[in-house]
């Protein structure tokens, strides 16, 4: 509501000008026309328009308005009218152009307000005595009144600063978040890759296998035709993937990411849920208590899936021990159900205490491997305690949405 009502006022400048100028008008017409003054209602009518008329564009204009102002003044300095309290105008003006980005504008209008101050002073005052302090005074507080102008723009500049600094640390933060997730897809391509390979190395190695016996063992040659076509299904699905990836890499990821990995083995077989008692084991071998359960029959999995497992698994192990602190124990269980896989890596150690230098990105390479087959990852700390990372990979295409 406040952020609102902000926007609101800087978009309605002469508006809201023209209300911060009303309280000299309210001063002021009360006694040119209450039958007090010595000046004429028409006179006063102009005085009041010139002297506070250029008001209303006074942040839009600032230099302008404090030059009408002074010159409307000086006019009635001139003309021997007397002093009116909208004649305080002068000092708006000079505040603003204080406050503007100029320094030297800003200390121009600070002398002329003094020397019109002076002028002022010589004219309706002829004691020597009154002269002085009077003009001390309306000096002081043209003194004052730029001061306060000066302290306003040292403001202005700091808050713009951080600003920019905000601004610019928020783009630094995406360029590095994109070259991150630039950089896992790139991988994730590579592993693709070589599960395709290798699916592809299979196929050929059946099929040899089929072509010799083909004539004396057509069963076998049987069994093997099976296997590559499954196989071979499984090798366009984990195509079609990679295809997805690099497409996607392609339009978002700068050119340097794709080289940000040195590519792993070629045609060599990834790990995959089988490997996941190993990692466990290396994962104490580091110091950290590990507790593994699984739970429900593990279903014919493509690699591509088996290999996004045990990364989710890796990661999540990985922060545990660098952030959940000496005491920490973690716990690994896997869910197979009909239709999907869910995965919970939760540990109790610092949690939201946990030192974060805001430049890890293995949560967004989780979320990457997911998403490629249609799955989602929710990571955070836990209420009572600790961190918990929870993931939801569908198995079959068809649940993919």
């Amino acid at each position: 509501m406040v952020g609102r009502a902000w926007d609101w006022v800087r978009r309605k400048r002469p508006l809201v000008d023209c209300f911060f100028a009303s309280p000299w008008l309210l001063v002021t017409a009360p006694g040119i026309y209450g039958g007090k003054g010595h000046i004429g209602p028409w006179e006063g009518a102009a005085l009041i328009a010139g002297l506070l008329g250029p008001m209303a564009l006074r942040r839009t204009l600032p230099r302008t308005t404090f030059a009408a102002v002074a010159l409307v003044s000086f006019v009635q300095w001139a003309a021997g009218l007397d002093v009116v309290p909208a004649n305080g105008a002068v000092l708006m003006g000079l505040y603003t152009v204080a406050a503007g980005p100029s320094f030297r504008w800003g200390l121009a209008a600070l002398a002329v307000t003094v020397v019109g101050a002076a002028m002022a002073t010589a004219r309706y005052i002829s004691d020597v005595d009154q002269f002085k302090y009077a003009f001390l005074m309306l000096a002081g507080m043209a003194l004052g009144v730029w001061l306060l102008g000066l302290h306003m723009r040292t403001r202005r500049q700091y808050l713009r600063s951080l600003e920019e600094r905000a601004e610019r640390l928020e783009r630094e933060r995406e360029t590095e978040v994109r070259i991150a997730m630039a950089a896992e897809r790139a991988r994730i391509a590579r592993e693709l890759h070589d599960v395709v390979a290798h699916n592809v190395s299979v196929i050929v190695v059946q099929a040899d296998g089929a072509w010799y016996a083909l004539e004396g063992d057509p069963a076998r040659a049987r069994r093997a035709l099976e296997a590559i076509s499954t196989t071979g299904r499984q090798a366009l699905t984990e195509m079609r993937r990679l295809l997805g990836v690099l497409r996607e890499g392609a339009e978002e990821a700068p050119s340097r990411a794709a080289a940000s990995e040195p590519a792993e083995g070629a045609f060599a077989p990834q790990p995959g849920v089988d490997q996941l008692a190993d990692l466990v084991e290396k994962v104490r071998a580091a110091g950290l208590p590990v507790e593994f359960d699984s739970e429900g029959t593990p279903p014919e999995m493509s690699q591509g899936r088996e290999l996004t497992v045990f990364r989710i698994v890796q990661e999540a192990l990985t922060n545990t021990l660098k952030h959940g602190g000496p005491h920490a124990t973690a716990r690994v269980r896997l869910r197979y159900g009909a239709d999907a896989l869910d995965i919970e890596v939760a540990d109790d150690g610092r949690g939201a205490a946990a030192a974060d230098d805001g430049r890890g990105h293995g949560l967004a390479g989780m979320r990457e491997r997911v998403a490629v087959y249609g799955g989602h990852v929710r990571a955070g700390p836990r209420p009572g305690g600790g961190f918990e990372v929870v993931a939801r990979i569908p198995l079959r295409e068809e649940v993919r949405t």
